[in-house]
């Protein structure tokens, strides 16, 4: 991470979205997407690494009824640090369909979490990308403290976290007794010197322990590649655990908001073929963590 602020594109019409090139199965969900609103309402962090994105809720529900999706997941982006306004906001806007994954401080109170857990609140992000310089350590025990706090509340971790940390923290990872997920593939990159192995040992680890990984964010690995330099990534997950597989588009796409959800969407036709696996990985396994069967 570095100091540029990106700017963030308009975002692109809903008429040019691509459609779907196959049948969206009932309740499928988007496990991962952002929510911005007037920052005259809710102001961002001193230091944003973007500016503000055009990602209003009115603007996604649309977006939903394109894409044929039932259900979604808000998650807190860094623009807001800890404040979770605009997230729970939209929450009470959108009710049930909707969940949300907020980030907090050390110090919040239980009564604080029991308020967003009524709003639809089911887990906590952590980005290790602020810590990826601690010694492992104190990253270790930051994680244990997080989970500590949300254990009694049945909610799950979220890690933001580039693959280089990822991969010192399998053998701890493996210990926690809370599920966590690991956006955005697990962030694996070659250029940060992550090796094949080392992502086996992320899929192993999906197999036997309560680590889930989320489809989201192709883009963020292959970088100019294209998505077919990430096709093998994600074939493996779903092989490996299609059990443990939810999938994200991440949208607005910062700071692309040009970036097309639906040919995201489509691109699971190629990722998981089957449609019973993508039953599994759009409506099943995200009814499952984020506890969409009640409220």
């Amino acid at each position: 991470m570095n100091d540029e602020i990106l700017t963030s594109l308009p975002m692109l019409p809903l008429e040019k979205v691509e459609r779907p090139r196959f049948r969206m199965p009932a309740g499928a969900c988007d496990a991962h997407m952002h929510v911005f609103g007037p920052e005259n309402i809710h102001p961002h962090v001193p230091k944003p690494h973007y500016t503000l994105p055009d990602g209003k809720l009115e603007h996604y529900l649309g977006l939903m009824q394109i894409l044929g999706l039932h259900r979604f997941v808000i998650v807190q982006p860094s623009f807001y640090g800890t404040d979770n306004a605009c997230l729970i906001n939209a929450l009470n806007k959108a009710g049930q369909q909707a969940r949300g994954v907020v980030m907090f401080e050390s110090d919040v109170s239980d009564s604080e979490l029991d308020r967003f857990h009524e709003a639809g609140v089911r887990a906590v992000r952590l980005d290790l990308f602020k810590r990826a310089r601690e010694p492992l350590s104190a990253i270790q025990n930051y994680v244990r403290q997080t989970a500590a706090r949300v254990a009694r509340l049945g909610w799950h971790l979220q890690f933001y976290v580039p693959g280089y940390v990822v991969r010192e923290l399998i053998p701890f990872l493996a210990t926690l007794e809370v599920d966590f997920v690991i956006d955005h593939m697990g962030y694996m990159l070659e250029e940060d010197g992550l090796k094949p192995s080392d992502f086996a040992a992320l899929l192993e680890l999906t197999r036997s322990g309560r680590c889930w990984l989320k489809l989201s964010g192709p883009y963020r690995i292959a970088k100019e590649k294209g998505y077919g330099a990430v096709e093998h990534i994600a074939r493996q997950i779903v092989e490996a655990a299609p059990g443990r597989a939810i999938w994200g588009s991440d949208w607005p796409h910062i700071p692309d908001s040009q970036r097309d959800t639906g040919e995201l969407v489509n691109l699971l036709t190629t990722w998981s073929p089957d449609e019973n696996t993508r039953q599994r990985i759009l409506v099943d396994n995200p009814a499952e963590l984020f506890d969409f069967e009640k409220r």
